[in-house]
C-alpha cells in the first residue's frame, strides 16, 4: 500500500510539473514551442507622383497618370 501511494504522487507531480512547464511566462497560449511565425512577403514601394512620397502598393490610389498617396494628391495632379 505504501508503494502504490508512492507511485501515485510521483505521478501527480510529474503531471504538475508538465502542466507548468507548458504555461511557462513569455509564451504565447496555443503557440507550439520551437516554430517560427510564417514570414510575409514584402510588398512593393512606390513614389507618389505629386508629392514623391514613398508607401506600399497596397496603401496607394492609383490614377490615370500614376500612383498617389491620397486622394487630394490624386485629384490635384489629375485636375492639371
Amino acid at each position: 500500500m505504501k508503494y502504490l501511494l508512492l507511485i501515485v504522487l510521483a505521478l501527480a507531480l510529474l503531471w504538475w510539473w508538465r502542466a507548468m512547464k507548458r504555461r511557462a511566462p513569455g509564451r504565447e497560449p496555443g503557440k507550439q514551442a520551437g516554430r517560427a511565425p510564417s514570414p510575409q512577403a514584402p510588398d512593393d514601394m512606390v513614389a507618389c507622383r505629386h508629392c514623391g512620397l514613398h508607401l506600399p502598393r497596397t496603401e496607394a490610389l492609383s490614377g490615370q497618370q500614376g500612383l498617389y498617396c491620397s486622394q487630394a494628391h490624386q485629384s490635384a495632379q489629375e485636375g492639371s
